[in-house]
């Protein structure tokens, strides 16, 4: 089984298996990672799930969808390669990956 690497604005890193098929979002949650809020429950509607992808994994997760960009436009430390948690689905390509988390959710 694979890991993905949360960490979090002051360097504290959180490294929990992947479940394939479920949403970065989800494993974050279910592992308690902190930092990730996830107040509309993973509809693509609040940006409460924000985190910033390794440049070297952007390809890996894809690209954002239309209604994810505009969510991400309302976030203040929005970067490159920003993503809503939410809106990525977990598999073993991802395996070694790391995602930021910003200092604060909106």
């Amino acid at each position: 089984m694979g890991h993905i690497t949360f960490v979090e604005h002051d360097g504290a890193e959180h490294q929990v298996d992947i479940v394939e098929g479920k949403s970065l979002m989800q494993i974050a949650m279910d592992n308690g990672v902190p930092g990730i809020d996830a107040d509309c429950g993973g509809e693509c509607a609040c940006g409460t799930c924000h985190v910033i992808i390794d440049n070297s994994w952007k390809r890996a997760v894809g690209d954002a969808r239309d209604d994810e960009l505009r969510m991400l436009e309302m976030t203040p430390e929005r970067a490159e390669s920003s993503r809503l948690s939410c809106q990525i689905q977990i598999s073993d390509v991802m395996d070694g990956m790391i995602v930021h988390l910003p200092e604060f959710q909106m």
